[in-house]
């Protein structure tokens, strides 16, 4: 830590979902972030003197919008689907496929970039799962990429921000778990501001490449900016 930037410049992936919104929510409202530019299939809806937002379909191909993602220096991806109920080939595409193009793409582009990567609670190279086999070589070929720094996070239930248009609607039936999990397992249960927060402020760390679980996540948004 201790590194200090003139400008904080935010691309953010997935915004039209939960995490990606709610990551957004903190970006636009922190002192920390000068700039955040969005990548949606469709607009996000909403509207900030930070904000832009480009709309493009194909996130397998970033060639045509490749001129407008240089001078950032961080990244929030924040895509991805769940496994439940997807084939194995489009889960392996959803998820290693598409995210590593992304992130491949944005370190040609962008040398000095911290690349924050929201994973999953569970997620396992190792593991028994497929998903978690698939989550876990991600985490690991993007710490072989030429970020400066990359941080992927594993929150399990995330408490959503109560404004966000994007949450998932049984969140609201559920929510009242939230400090009895807490108090069980920090590494299970972390809120939306904590995620954000965390990774705003991973952005005065200098040169790191981490495994974040949900206590760390918990631990690191509370750190002063």
């Amino acid at each position: 830590m201790g590194k200090t930037r003139s400008a904080n410049r935010v691309i953010i992936t997935g915004t039209t979902g939960m995490v990606g919104e709610g990551v957004l929510i903190r970006c636009l409202n922190s002192p920390e972030i000068d700039s955040v530019l969005v990548i949606n299939r469709k607009t996000c809806g909403y509207v900030h003197p930070k904000l832009k937002e480009i709309i493009h379909q194909d996130f397998f191909n970033f060639a045509p919008i490749e001129n407008q993602l240089s001078g950032y220096n961080a990244c929030f991806f924040c895509l991805g689907i769940t496994s439940v109920g997807a084939a194995k080939d489009v889960y392996f595409k959803m998820t290693y496929t598409l995210t590593m193009h992304v992130a491949e793409t944005l370190s040609r582009l962008n040398k000095d970039m911290t690349f924050c990567y929201v994973s999953g609670g569970g997620t396992n190279p190792n593991g028994k799962l497929s998903w978690q086999k698939v989550k876990g070589r991600t985490e690991n070929e993007l710490m072989q990429l030429p970020f400066e720094q990359v941080f992927n996070l594993r929150p399990g239930f995330i408490k959503p921000i109560k404004e966000q248009k994007y949450a998932h609607k049984f969140y609201k039936f559920i929510n009242w778990l939230f400090p009895i999990g807490r108090a069980i397992s920090k590494n299970g249960f972390c809120t939306m501001e904590e995620l954000g927060d965390a990774m705003i402020n991973v952005l005065s760390h200098n040169n790191e490449r981490k495994i974040l679980e949900g206590s760390d996540i918990i631990k690191l948004a509370k750190e002063p900016a």
